[in-house]
C-alpha cells in the first residue's frame, strides 16, 4: 500500500467516525426541542405526565427502528448492503410468536404458568434471533463467497420471508389458537426510575428497549474505539489497504453480516415479544426500511442512527396523543412530521451524507 492511499483512508476513516461531541450536542439539542414541542402543542390539556408518557412510547416505538439501524450500519460499514432487513425482522417477529406461543403450552403442564411465561418468552427471543441470523447468513453467502449483486440478495430475502411467513401464519397460527403467555412486562429500576422526567422516560422499559439503548452504547465505543472496529471500518473503507496490512476482509464481511443480523432478529421479536402478543402478516409495516433511513440520517454512526430512529418513534407515538388532545389537529400531520424532517436534514441540514466508500463491492483477494 502507497503512502498516498495509507493517507487517504486514514482521513476518510477519521473523517467518517465524527465528533462524538457534535453527536451529543445534536442528541441534546433534539431532546430540548421535543420537550418544548410537546408542551406548546399538548402540554397545556395533558399536562407534564402526559409529555413524559408520550416521550417514553418514543423510545419504545422506536426500539426496532434502531436495531434495523444498527443491522444496516454493521453491515455496511463492513462493505454489506443489506436491504433484507425488513424481512429478517418479520421473519423474527414471526419465529418469536410461534415459539412463545407453543413452548408455554408445554412448558405449563410442568412448571407454573409465571415461570412458563418468562422461560418461553426468553427462549423465543433466543430462537427469533437464530432466524433472522440464518437469512442473513444466506445473504452473506450470495454476497460475499457467490458475489451476487447485493440489492437483488436482500430483494430476494424480503419476498423469502414474507413467503415463508404468510403460508405459516395461514397454515398454522391464523386461528384455533390457545391463549399465549403474553409480552415481556415493563421493568422498572428501583432507583433509576424515581429520577425526575428522566427515570419515568429511560426506566420504566421493557427488556428489548434497555437492549438498545445498551446496544448504542457498546457498538459505537466496539466501531471507533477498539482494533476490531478499525478493522471492520477499513474493510468497508479500502478492502485491498485492509488486507494488505493482515485484515481478513471476507472473514470480517461474514462476522459483520451474522452480527447485525442478530440486532435484526432483536427488532423482529419486539413486536411479537413487546408490542403485541399476536402476529399478523407484513407487521413490521416497513420499520426495516425506516431503520435504513435513520442509517443514513445518522450518517453511520450508532448515536446518528438512533436519533433519527427517536424522530420516526415521536411522530408514532405523538400521534394517539394529538387524536385525544387535539382533535383539531388533522391526523395525518404528525404522520408526516418525521418524514419531513428527515428529508430535510438529508437534504443539507446536517451535511451531505457520506457512505463506506467499498460498500456493495464484491472483494475477491488477490
Amino acid at each position: 500500500m502507497t503512502a498516498t492511499t495509507e493517507v487517504s483512508v486514514k482521513s476518510r476513516l477519521s473523517n467518517l467516525r465524527g465528533a462524538w461531541w457534535v453527536t451529543a450536542l445534536m442528541i441534546a439539542f433534539g431532546a430540548l426541542a421535543i420537550w418544548v414541542l410537546l408542551n406548546l402543542v399538548i402540554g397545556g390539556q395533558c399536562k407534564e405526565k402526559c409529555v413524559v408518557d408520550t416521550l417514553n412510547q418514543m423510545f419504545r416505538t422506536a426500539t426496532p427502528i434502531v436495531f434495523a439501524a444498527l443491522t444496516g450500519l454493521l453491515c455496511e460499514r463492513s462493505g454489506i448492503i443489506n436491504i433484507g432487513i425488513e424481512g429478517q425482522m418479520l421473519m423474527a417477529a414471526m419465529t418469536a410468536y410461534a415459539i412463545n406461543l407453543f413452548s408455554y403450552q408445554w412448558l405449563k403442564t410442568i412448571v407454573d404458568p409465571t415461570t412458563a411465561g418468562d422461560i418461553s418468552r426468553w427462549l423465543a427471543l433466543v430462537v427469533a434471533v437464530l432466524s433472522a441470523v440464518l437469512l442473513g447468513a444466506l445473504h452473506a453467502v450470495v454476497s460475499i463467497k457467490f458475489k451476487a449483486d447485493q440489492i437483488i440478495s436482500g430483494t430476494v430475502i424480503n419476498i423469502l420471508a414474507i413467503g415463508i411467513t404468510g403460508f405459516l401464519y395461514h397454515k398454522y397460527l391464523a386461528e384455533n389458537l390457545p391463549p399465549g403467555p403474553g409480552t415481556f412486562p415493563i421493568f422498572n429500576f428501583p432507583l433509576l426510575s424515581k429520577i425526575p422526567i428522566i427515570g419515568q422516560i429511560l426506566f420504566e422499559q421493557k427488556p428489548l428497549t434497555y437492549a438498545m439503548l445498551i446496544t448504542v452504547f457498546v457498538l459505537n465505543y466496539v466501531l471507533f474505539s477498539t482494533p476490531w472496529g478499525l478493522r471492520t471500518r477499513a474493510t468497508g473503507e479500502h478492502p485491498r489497504a485492509a488486507d494488505t496490512l493482515g485484515v481478513n476482509v471476507i472473514k470480517n464481511r461474514y462476522i459483520n453480516t451474522l452480527i447485525g443480523s442478530a440486532f435484526a432478529g432483536l427488532g423482529g421479536a419486539w413486536f411479537t415479544l413487546e408490542a403485541v402478543d399476536v402476529f399478523n402478516p407484513l407487521m413490521t409495516n416497513g420499520l426495516g426500511f425506516i431503520g435504513l433511513a435513520a442509517m443514513i440520517f445518522g450518517k453511520w454512526m450508532p448515536f446518528g442512527a438512533m436519533l433519527g430512529a427517536l424522530i420516526f418513534g415521536l411522530g408514532n407515538s405523538v400521534t394517539s396523543v394529538l387524536s385525544i388532545f387535539r382533535p383539531d389537529i388533522p391526523s395525518h400531520i404528525p404522520q408526516m412530521l418525521p418524514y419531513i424532517l428527515t428529508i430535510i436534514v438529508l437534504t443539507g441540514v446536517v451535511g451531505r451524507a457520506i457512505p463506506p466508500a467499498a460498500e456493495g463491492k464484491a472483494y475477491e483477494k488477490q
